[in-house]
């Protein structure tokens, strides 16, 4: 039965029915759950889907007033196609963002006439993977509950997502959780929030290599078939359709508390590997009224250097003061691919095979075309990102991260006219202190719940960017291989 408040967002059909697909065709469909616990398809694609939910202008009417948590349920109940009561997933929202230390969970800050950054750092580990990763760690926990298993959570981080990883899974009995960071190429903070957590079930591991040579070990691993059968493996990266499904809850909220349906709203998103402005993309397609999505880069510009040309073609990763974004190789870039291509999966196997086998691919100009209407990329150099940072902080007495100066740049550059633009500010300038106190002359300080952070013990294992290696120590640790249930 439908809490009061949700009966304006009941789509009964989707619910029911609701499948995903792979990206590359050559995986049956599946169910909610079955997505959620794979991760990655068997065929090497990712899932998507069959078809999108409807947002009404009645709907998002609806939402005004509504706290994020009714808000947020409201919109993901239909992607799960009834492998929950709407009650049960009701309550497991509520708790997920309980902690969050802002009582609108995202809240919004105006910057300037039709400038707005939207806030997503109040989670437990001050970035916006907190907002979809709350919600995973519960959704894991239920489903392996009912299904008597145990999984192997193994993922990447380029910063922010391996943090905000285990945060949601540690100390949870069904799940062992590995990550991978390269070595060397995240802020202290970032390292640290990931290795001073000592549960026993969480393990963390420094690739020496690049966020895209722990990104591949990551696929390498789930192409495994073997291993991956052995461990029950899990995804956690925004590979798995669940990230993406609880971000699209932000753009709804923001859109509606400045004027939607009845105004179309812009957003600038600063990103590296697709998937929080892949959001973006589908509320669009669920009906929210978006003009423009804004993709910003910093010189790592393969997406930037896409929506420009249609060419889309690895080079080298470059580090910058924004090490989530220092990404060659975009993930969930595959997902819009998907749709340009008119959803046909063997398409996307060739464009990906020729990523893989000759480092690039090319869309026709239709594609392209189609891409473009909605989609803008812009690269920010270093220099415009400290300027963005200082200048902010000057005028508005607001402070950004590097990655949230990286979109603040873009957005200055790409706003529509009489448009409002949100700019996404996706981590807690504390993550960062260091390049924010070069760009400004600010140190800004951590939380008090984190305040003992650079004094905690750390455990950490470092490794080579090898395959064999990593799968040997992941089977030497988890407890699945030991016969636990």
């Amino acid at each position: 039965m439908l809490r009061p408040g949700l009966a304006w967002f009941r789509v009964a059909e989707e619910e029911e029915s609701v499948r995903y697909l792979s990206t590359r065709g050559g995986t049956a469909p599946r169910d909610f759950e079955t997505v959620l616990l794979e991760g990655l398809a068997r065929d090497g694609g990712l899932f998507v889907p069959e078809s999108w939910p409807r947002l009404t202008p009645a709907m998002l009417e609806g939402f005004r007033g509504q706290p994020y948590h009714r808000v947020a349920t409201a919109i993901m109940l239909p992607f799960l196609g009834g492998a929950m009561s709407e009650d049960a997933f009701a309550a497991l929202v509520e708790e997920a963002y309980r902690g969050f230390r802002h009582r609108a969970v995202v809240p919004l800050v105006q910057l300037g006439p039709d400038e707005w950054a939207l806030e997503l750092f109040h989670g437990p580990t001050l970035a916006f993977k907190d907002i979809a990763l709350q919600v995973l760690g519960r959704l894991f926990d239920h489903v392996l509950a009912k299904r008597g298993r145990r999984a192997t959570i193994v993922g990447a981080t380029s910063g922010d997502t391996g943090s905000a990883a285990i945060e949601a899974c540690r100390g949870r009995k069904s799940v062992d959780i590995f990550i991978l960071h390269p070595k060397g190429r995240v802020s202290e903070v970032q390292r640290r929030q990931m290795t001073t957590v000592l549960d026993d079930n969480v393990h963390n591991i420094a690739i020496e290599g690049t966020f895209d040579d722990c990104q591949a070990l990551v696929k390498a691993m789930f192409n495994d078939a073997p291993f991956r059968d052995r461990l029950q493996l899990s995804a956690v990266n925004s590979i798995n359709w669940a990230r993406v499904m609880a971000q699209i809850v932000y753009y709804v909220t923001a859109a509606v508390a400045l004027g939607a349906p009845d105004r179309p709203v812009a957003f600038c998103v600063p990103t590296g590997n697709f998937g929080d402005v892949f959001a973006g993309y589908v509320a669009r397609q669920m009906g929210l009224p978006i003009a423009r999505l804004v993709v910003a880069t910093n010189r790592n510009d393969i997406l930037a250097r896409f929506f420009a040309s249609g060419e889309y073609r690895m080079g080298q990763v470059e580090p910058t003061s924004s090490p989530s974004m220092d990404i060659q190789v975009s993930s969930n870039f595959e997902r819009l691919l998907f749709d340009l291509l008119g959803r046909d999966g063997q398409a996307v196997a060739a464009h990906m095979a020729a990523l893989g086998e000759a480092g690039g691919f090319a869309v026709a100009p239709a594609e392209l075309a189609a891409a473009r209407a909605l989609f803008t990329g812009c690269r920010v150099e270093e220099a415009a990102c400290r300027d963005a940072i200082a200048d902010t902080y000057r005028t508005t007495g607001w402070l950004p991260d590097p990655h949230t100066a990286i979109g603040l740049a873009a957005a200055a550059s790409l706003k529509p006219e009489g448009v409002p633009m949100i700019t996404l500010a996706t981590a807690h300038p504390a993550k960062f202190q260091a390049a924010v106190a070069r760009a400004c002359g600010v140190s800004p300080a951590l939380p008090a719940f984190l305040g003992d952070l650079m004094d905690r013990p750390e455990r950490v294992r470092t490794l080579p960017k090898d395959l064999a290696a990593v799968e040997a120590h992941i089977l030497s640790q988890a407890l699945i291989t030991s016969g636990a249930p």
